[in-house]
């Protein structure tokens, strides 16, 4: 009877040594450094007779991985750095969108975007829920990200979604030039 009860008690020791033990640090959350010239945030604009198309260089940011997924993140949006890619927009509208009427470079030359929340949808799709700092206007931002890749060889991710700049007081045209701005970002990540 003795032994039987010295085996429970080990058992029973060995179990809860296991139990609270701490956890492998390999398992810990892995931080990835945006990759400047790749990343970026394209977006089209459109209006009743035309569309006109751009980009906004993503200038700094990390992201947060652990076992293979996104939990966290944030962004500097180089809004200074704005180009017009379409030949109907040119240099003209690029003065336009860094005017006061939209994005007031003089004023506001950077963007900022937090990851507050990561819910995976299925293996590669995940719910983005952030902040976004526009213009000085800090205003809740989701949306549905492709996660590409999350492993030791690097980050990559896209979205894909509207975004409505009045929220963000960009109000110019209403009417004419549609509230909806499609936006595609993209995200790349190094070690």
């Amino acid at each position: 009877m003795k032994k039987i009860i010295f085996a429970v008690v080990m058992v029973a020791t060995s179990l809860s040594l296991v139990a609270f033990t701490k956890k492998d640090k390999s398992n810990a959350a892995v931080t990835f450094t945006v990759n400047a010239q790749r990343s970026k945030v394209d977006w089209v604009g459109s209006k009743k007779s035309d569309f006109h198309t751009g980009f906004f260089p993503v200038k700094s940011g990390s992201v947060q991985v652990d076992g293979g997924k996104l939990v966290g993140g944030s962004f500097v949006i180089d809004v200074a750095g704005l180009k017009v890619t379409d030949e109907g927009g040119g240099p003209k509208l690029q003065g336009h969108l860094s005017s006061a009427d939209f994005f007031d470079i003089s004023k506001f030359g950077e963007a900022t975007f937090t990851i507050n929340k990561v819910e995976y949808i299925n293996a590669d799709r995940a719910t983005i829920k952030g902040d976004l700092s526009l213009k000085g206007i800090k205003a809740p931002v989701t949306f549905t990200a492709i996660i590409r890749n999350a492993d030791d060889k690097g980050f990559f991710a896209e979205a894909f979604f509207p975004f409505d700049r009045t929220v963000f007081g960009i109000n110019y045209g209403a009417g004419n030039v549609d509230k909806d701005v499609q936006l595609a970002i993209h995200i790349y990540g190094t070690k």
